[in-house]
């Protein structure tokens, strides 16, 4: 990709990112073009689809999580290694209204464009849970689509307006569920912070 073409993706990347954030994943692509200052037609010689964009949009988020995941493994206890990934990862489920519909169908169509990073990632929260399991210090009839599954919904529950200033309290119980030993100061420490309903 020539230089100048490059600048005007990542500044299309940028702005539809802005965009997402503000509107969910249902943002209009007309909007995104208009306030990077393209025609609608330059945005989909990039993204011939919705889906296309938001895979390339969540997909470096999604490989955060995947990272931090592999750091958490080596560098925390299982039980705080999980707890600090569920809340990193339900905090993301968040950040994008409408991602969780998005997540949850990817996960079941091989040939979604969003179906390799959500296996992915999927895969690594399996693996600290895994891990914490095999210390005892997680439920043992957990697996990894029942994690991401309550990810998905404490994700869904943030992007309510009702429920939204109860997620930190709501996330403490079910990580608290999950744990069959509280994680010492992550559980507890977002007990503290939470806000009142």
């Amino acid at each position: 990709m020539r230089a100048d073409a490059r600048q005007n993706y990542d500044h299309l990347l940028a702005v539809a990112r802005d965009v997402v954030t503000e509107q969910g994943a249902d943002a209009s692509l007309r909007d995104i073009a208009r306030r990077a200052g393209v025609g609608l037609g330059t945005l989909y010689r990039h993204f011939p689809t919705r889906e296309a964009l938001l895979e390339v949009l969540l997909r470096a988020s999604l490989d955060e999580l995947t990272q931090k995941a592999g750091e958490l493994q080596t560098s925390s206890s299982p039980d705080e290694a999980l707890a600090s990934w569920f809340r990193e990862a339900v905090a993301f489920a968040h950040r994008y209204r409408g991602v969780v519909a998005l997540m949850a169908a990817a996960i079941a169509d091989p040939g979604s464009a969003l179906h390799a990073s959500c296996v992915t990632v999927r895969s690594a929260g399996t693996r600290l849970l895994l891990r914490a399991q095999a210390e005892g210090m997680a439920r043992a009839d957990l697996d990894g689509a029942d994690l991401f599954a309550l990810i998905g919904a404490l994700g869904w529950l943030g992007d309510q307006p009702s429920f939204a200033p109860r997620i930190d309290h709501l996330l403490g119980i079910i990580a608290s569920a999950v744990l069959t030993k509280p994680a010492s100061s992550d559980v507890k420490g977002e007990r503290r912070r939470r806000i009142p309903p």
